[in-house]
C-alpha cells in the first residue's frame, strides 16, 4: 500500500510541475504578444500591466512548484530529502514574497 501511495504522490507531483511549466509558458507567450501590441497607437495594455500579469503567473507557478516538492517528499522521506525540501521551500517562499510585494507596489500606480 505504501508503494501505491508513493507512486500516486510522485505522479501528482510531476503533473503539478508540468502544470507550472505550462503556466509559465503561456505567460511568456502572453507577454510577447501583449508587448508587441503595446507599441501600436491606442494600445489598451500598458507595460506595467504586462509586468503585473507575468508576475502573477510566476507567483502561481512558484506556489505550484512548492506544492509539488512537498508531494515529492511526502511519502517516507529521508533526512536529506527533508533538508532539501526546507531549503527549496525557503527559497521559493522568499522569491514569492518579494514578487508579491513588488506586484502590490506596482498595482496602485498603474490604476
Amino acid at each position: 500500500m505504501e508503494e501505491v501511495a508513493k507512486q500516486v504522490t510522485v505522479n501528482v507531483s510531476h503533473a503539478t510541475e508540468i502544470l507550472s511549466a505550462v503556466i509559465i509558458g503561456i505567460a511568456i507567450i502572453r507577454v510577447l504578444l501583449n508587448y508587441s501590441f503595446s507599441f501600436k497607437p491606442g494600445a489598451k495594455i500598458s507595460k506595467e500591466e504586462i509586468r503585473i500579469q507575468f508576475g502573477s503567473s510566476v507567483a502561481v507557478a512558484l506556489e505550484l512548484l512548492l506544492g509539488a516538492d512537498v508531494l515529492a517528499t511526502a511519502v517516507a522521506p529521508s533526512w536529506n530529502d527533508i533538508g532539501q525540501l526546507a531549503a527549496i521551500a525557503t527559497i521559493r517562499t522568499v522569491l514569492n514574497y518579494f514578487l508579491e510585494r513588488e506586484l502590490r507596489h506596482v498595482r496602485p500606480s498603474s490604476r
